[in-house]
């Protein structure tokens, strides 16, 4: 029996594929001339995806039909290709980001995402590349703060993958799970889910070459902190409080869960916010009202650098409403608090560099691996 490619692809164009609803010849899946030697064929198959849910599927049915349909003395190779490539290991993501920084804070109401932004935006002003990431699925704030909410990020090709582009405002590059949902709506995901939607923001976007990766974490510890402990090496954590007692102690459990053996992130330093209340008809004058000094004896207690105290000013509030951070004007008090955030910053992260060794995602063993 002489077989020639026109066989092949006749016996093919009889298998359906269920993603498109066609058989594989009109659905274009047939990546090149069916090879033919003697009794050996190899077909090159081309599906969109290496997660494609048909693929094994569609694979046996093409070798079943050349089988039934050409003879079952064939034997036949079927190699996959894919039009889109798949998403990179974990550890070979963010290629191009130099230091990834999470602003934390172990309860919420404390500024942390008012922070996170005007840090940002304060180190894009001294002229790095700077991304930021509203990791807070269930409560995200940074379109907003950042007057984005009408935008929606599109995709683009690049490098054989599909990926997120970021929304640029503020010569920051940003996401947030808030451009993809209803502002108006609650988030009603269980954990997985969120943390899904997490990964892809990650590792699905093209963020590209950046000096800083700033992380808005969520208050608390959960699992979204896991999940990027687990996806990214994270350079160091800035944990944010108040001075008030309550604030304190919360902020403890965060940097506890940074330093946990397991974790080892470093602390880069503290940022005491809300630190004073200086009313702006008396930008002398400075009013204690959620305690005193709270934050430097916590850091002079943990051993970390004390980076700013961010005075509680009504502008700030209404900047961060407005859509125009307090950093984007550096002439103002709070502006200046913020770039002197962001210098300190720096300093703590090249310091950190210099000094200590790279940082390990954790990873965490599955009940199997724990047994063996």
């Amino acid at each position: 029996m002489t077989l020639y490619p026109k066989l092949i692809l006749d016996a093919l164009a009889t298998v359906t594929y269920p993603g498109t609803k066609k058989n594989l010849v009109e659905s274009g899946m047939v990546a090149d001339t069916p090879s033919i030697n003697g009794m050996k064929v190899k077909v090159v198959l081309e599906f969109p995806r290496d997660t494609d849910p048909f693929l094994k599927s569609t694979v046996k049915a093409a070798e079943a039909a050349i089988h039934y349909h050409v003879s079952k003395d064939v034997e036949v190779t079927i190699e996959t290709e894919f039009k889109h490539k798949p998403r990179p290991s974990v550890d070979k993501l963010l290629p191009q980001v130099k230091n990834i920084v999470a602003v934390s804070s172990g309860k919420g109401g404390v500024g942390k995402s008012t922070v996170a932004a005007n840090l940002a935006i304060a180190l894009a002003k001294m002229g790095y590349k700077v991304g930021l990431l509203d990791t807070d699925i269930f409560g995200p704030s940074m379109p907003k703060m950042f007057h984005v909410e009408e935008a929606r990020p599109y995709a683009v090709e690049k490098d054989g993958r599909q990926l997120i582009e970021p929304i640029e405002q503020y010569g920051v590059k940003l996401l947030s799970i808030g451009f993809f949902v209803n502002p108006d709506t609650a988030t009603l995901w269980r954990g997985g889910m969120a943390c899904n939607a997490l990964k892809q923001l990650i590792a699905d976007a093209d963020w590209g070459e950046l000096d800083y990766f700033i992380l808005d974490t969520p208050p608390g510890t959960s699992d979204i902190h896991l999940t990027l402990l687990q996806t990214l090496a994270i350079t160091g954590a800035v944990i944010v409080s108040t001075p008030q007692k309550v604030a304190l102690a919360d902020a403890r459990k965060g940097i506890d869960m940074y330093r946990n053996e397991k974790v080892n992130v470093p602390i880069l330093g503290l940022v005491e916010n809300m630190a004073w209340f200086t009313p702006a008809e008396l930008p002398e004058n400075k009013y204690y009202i959620f305690g005193n000094g709270g934050c430097k004896a916590l850091a002079e207690e943990m051993g970390t650098p004390l980076l700013a105290q961010i005075p509680l000013v009504q502008s700030i509030c209404e900047s961060g409403d407005a859509g125009a951070p307090a950093a984007t004007q550096p002439d103002t008090m709070t502006g200046q608090a913020f770039l002197a955030l962001a210098q300190a910053v720096v300093t703590v992260v090249n310091r950190r560099n210099k000094e200590q060794a790279a940082t390990k995602r954790v990873e965490v063993k599955t009940t199997v691996e724990k047994e063996k």
